[in-house]
């Protein structure tokens, strides 16, 4: 009797490994589900593209079926938490007198439209070496390889519109306009560092603040902004946690 080989694919059943990160992933998204969300408009945020999508975020519009963090998402986010406590650690090794809090120990930050609108640095360095100019905003991103060589190959203005906004914004409301901004930006890959001393842009914060005044007053009239695109399948709505809602 000759034998039947089966070419049927079976699905493998889940490893050990992949049993454990789903049990990790499954922990995060449940603590994540616990958080209370946002009730202003991120500083953070304002240099978005899309001022529909902010409004969504403001309003805490649910999020589509598929749009909420995953499990490696939230791992990244805190593994860039991490990264910035090392930045910490060797800029002040270097010489940089880099505070995280002020005298009352609170995240320095600002709010502004009635609470609405916030923000939170990441710190303020008031003293440097070899001449450092202070005090200075102090902002840290971490990025993958791919972004990190963006950022330092053109600067964070041209590679990264949205921290760009951040800068100018928080720099304007916390009073530190006169000296440059040192941004730091740490490769998730291969732990390279990117410096980079960022003037204040005066026009840029305007506009941030100009465009949250806009989104709240929208919000307020019950309007819909319009989207930044006609194209449903670009690549910010490929990615926006409000695809369906927005387009449907």
């Amino acid at each position: 009797m000759t034998e039947v080989l089966d070419f049927n694919h079976r699905e493998k059943p889940p490893s050990f490994c992949d049993t454990v990160n789903a049990r990790i992933d499954a922990a995060l998204v449940a603590e994540n589900a616990t958080r209370p969300q946002r009730d202003y408009l991120g500083g953070s945020r304002l240099g978005d593209i899309c001022s529909r999508r902010l409004q969504y975020e403001y309003l805490k519009a649910p999020r589509d079926p598929d749009g909420g963090f995953s499990g490696k998402s939230l791992r990244i986010f805190a593994l860039g938490h991490v990264l910035e406590d090392l930045a910490i650690e060797w800029l002040r090794k270097a010489g940089f007198d880099l505070r995280t809090r002020n005298r009352h120990g609170e995240q320095f930050g600002f709010t502004a439209a009635g609470g609405r609108v916030q923000g939170h640095a990441d710190g303020v360095i008031v003293a440097g070496p070899d001449g450092f100019a202070a005090p200075a905003l102090w902002e840290c991103k971490s990025a993958n390889a791919k972004n990190w060589r963006e950022i330092a190959k053109h600067g964070v203005a041209k590679a990264k519109p949205v921290y760009a906004a951040q800068i100018a914004l928080y720099q304007a409301y916390l009073g530190l306009t006169e000296t440059p901004a040192l941004f730091t930006a740490i490769n998730k890959d291969t732990c390279e560092i990117w410096h980079e001393l960022v003037p204040f842009d005066a026009a840029l914060a305007q506009s941030s603040s100009d465009k949250a005044v806009a989104i709240l007053r929208a919000c307020d009239a019950g309007e819909l902004l319009p989207r930044h695109t006609s194209d449903p399948e670009h690549f910010e709505c490929r990615f926006c946690a409000w695809k369906a809602r927005c387009w449907s």
